[in-house]
This record gives structure tokens, C-alpha cells and sequence, in this order.
């Protein structure tokens, strides 16, 4: 006997005539009448996007897409020329890389950020207490610090003014700056709020869940691993990688 209830979807049915996905019919209503950040949109959210948000999430998906020759791309590189028959485990193997190291820390901060929003003390005073906890533990902030771009992340300035010249609401944006404040001081430096860091901040704005924020890493990272891929074809660059790793670490 069965002891769950039985599951449904909403999101997507078909039959001999016709696809629908959230309601509205494939053919009728999507192909060649929305974008692909809208469809994502609507996939995600189950709404039809405003401009807005389609505008928000594309700025996200275009600072994520490339930050050149990266862990992920250098797997990505290595696993294509060892299968080039398989291009998507090429892709795969560099998206195994999108975690709380490198792009998928927006996860995290989106936590810190709705923690504070949710605080009965007020966002700056939770703010602290998170810089003064991570601090403690000897634990980077996600969305802070970046190994090259000092003092600042050129990108944040532009994300940020992106979502406020879509008049989104600001909580996030302006719990991000509280947080940023916060984590200065506490650390006793100037520490950037980092790409990932306005990543969180903007698909906060436009209602994209937290635990799903990493997928959008991980949508716009597949993006630009192909294009890693179609330059292997063109300039293959994995057997110097590889080689040179090789010379690089003796045997003892």
C-alpha cells in the first residue's frame, strides 16, 4: 500500500497534437515568440517574465558565461580531447566544477542575504554577527574577495546598476551593500563584493529561489564551455595543458 500521496507536475504534458508547458502551448504560444531567458523564466517560475526580469537574469547569464582558462575549462579541455566522440561529458566534467570554490558560492551568499532579511534584530545587525561568525571560523564570506580583481570587481558596479535601472525592489541590493559594510569592517580591509556576490543579490530581485540560484551557474557555464570546446577543435590547447602539468610535477 502505497503511503505518499501521488506527485504531479505542472510543468509540462503532451499529446498526439499538441506540447504544453506551464499552460501555455509550445507551438502556439513559445517558438519564435519568446527568448530562451524568458522560457527559462518560465520554467523556473511557472509566470511569464516581466522585462524586467528577462533583462536582470540576462546580465547575470552574460557575466557568468566566460572568466577564461579556469578549473572548469581546463577539465572541460582534457575530457574532449580524451572523448571528443562525447561532447556533452566534456561539458559535464566542467560543470562538475561549478561549486562553492568558484561560481556557485552566489548559493551561499543568497543565504547570508535572505537570512538578514528575515532577522527580527534588522539587516545590519545580522549582517555583523554573519561577518563576525565566518570571521571566527576561519571562513571566507561567499560572495566576497576575488583573487585578481582588486580592489574591486569590475563587474558588480555594472550588474548592480543594471537591476536598479530596472526598478527592481532593492532589498537584496541594499542588504548586499549592508553585508559588504559589514564584512569591511570586520576584517579590518576592503574586500569586493564579488560577481557571484551580485549574482545572488540580482536573481534575489527577481524571485529566483536560493537552493536553485546554482543552476543558473550552471545554464550559462554550459554556454561558454562549448564555446572552450569549439576552440579545441580549432586550436587545441589539452595536450599542452597536459604536457605541461606533467613537466611541472617531478616524481620523488
Amino acid at each position: 500500500m502505497r503511503t505518499k500521496p501521488q506527485p504531479t507536475t505542472s510543468i509540462a504534458t503532451s499529446d498526439a497534437q499538441r506540447i504544453l508547458i506551464r499552460g501555455h502551448d509550445l507551438v502556439e504560444d513559445l517558438i519564435g515568440q519568446v527568448s530562451f531567458t524568458e522560457m527559462f523564466l518560465l520554467q523556473l517560475t511557472g509566470q511569464r517574465p516581466s522585462a524586467a526580469q528577462v533583462r536582470v537574469l540576462d546580465a547575470v547569464l552574460v557575466t557568468l558565461m566566460e572568466h577564461g582558462i579556469t578549473p572548469s575549462v581546463i577539465a572541460t579541455r582534457l575530457i574532449y580531447h580524451s572523448a571528443p566522440d562525447a561532447l556533452q561529458a566534456a561539458v559535464a566534467a566542467g560543470l562538475l566544477g561549478v561549486g562553492t570554490t568558484f561560481i556557485g558560492t552566489m548559493e551561499g551568499c543568497a543565504a547570508n542575504l535572505e537570512e538578514m532579511l528575515a532577522a527580527p534584530e534588522g539587516v545590519e545587525a545580522r549582517a555583523r554577527a554573519i561577518a563576525l561568525r565566518h570571521k571566527e571560523a576561519g571562513k571566507a564570506v561567499h560572495g566576497f574577495g576575488h583573487p585578481h580583481h582588486k580592489p574591486d570587481d569590475p563587474r558588480t558596479p555594472r550588474m548592480l546598476a543594471v537591476a536598479e535601472r530596472e526598478g527592481v525592489p532593492g532589498r537584496h541590493l541594499a542588504a548586499l551593500r549592508t553585508l559588504s559594510a559589514q564584512v569591511d569592517d570586520v576584517y579590518g580591509r576592503h574586500l569586493t563584493i564579488n560577481a557571484t556576490g551580485a549574482s545572488a543579490a540580482l536573481l534575489g530581485e527577481i524571485g529566483i529561489p536560493q537552493k536553485v540560484m546554482r543552476g543558473v551557474a550552471v545554464v550559462s557555464r554550459s554556454a561558454g564551455l562549448v564555446g572552450h570546446i569549439q576552440e579545441e577543435i580549432t586550436r587545441p590547447s589539452a595536450v599542452y595543458i597536459w604536457e605541461t602539468v606533467d613537466e611541472a610535477i617531478p616524481y620523488r
